[in-house]
């Protein structure tokens, strides 16, 4: 898995232009079953993935935080949602509320997620490669492979898939 994830990054990067090209016809022409398709592509590959042998997701990114995210941790830890927003939280150039330094705060040695039972719903979602209307997701799913070994290998097997 180690050798894999140093080498996502440039094989993500190999194959972005090719990538590109295949997300730009998808949300062209998205096939019938395009959801269905990409559930069953999810779920077979997330039966040998392991997100706790890898974690590059909170190693190397941070979520969005909602206002429903907030008030639910902050709630957890037992404190006001502003308390929560100045511990951990700060507003990125797009305004939204993101973590103050990666890699995540609430990420263990382990692996574990300290907040995994109240994590926002951007980690709880990720890599979205089992979202309604993927096709609308092309941008952030191009960013993804990069980051989500899984995401990579859903995207190249979805390649193979639909022509």
């Amino acid at each position: 898995m180690e050798a894999f994830l140093n080498n996502l990054p440039k094989l993500a990067k190999d194959k972005h232009k090719d990538n590109k090209t295949f997300f730009t016809k998808l949300k062209k022409k998205p096939p019938k079953q395009l959801d269905y398709i990409m559930q069953e592509l999810h779920e077979e590959e997330f039966k040998k993935t392991d997100c706790l042998t890898c974690a590059n997701c909170c190693k190397t990114t941070g979520p969005l935080f909602t206002d429903k995210d907030i008030q639910r941790i902050a709630k957890h830890f037992k404190q006001k949602p502003q308390q929560f927003i100045d511990s951990y939280l700060r507003l990125d150039e797009d305004n939204d509320y993101v973590l103050q330094s990666v890699p995540c705060t609430f990420l263990g040695a382990d692996n574990y997620c300290s907040i995994y039972d109240v994590r926002p719903k951007a980690c709880a979602e990720f890599p979205h490669t089992n979202r309604k209307k993927f096709q609308q997701i092309s941008n952030l799913t191009l960013k993804n492979v990069a980051i989500c070994p899984a995401a990579f290998n859903i995207v190249e097997k979805m390649k193979a898939l639909i022509k």
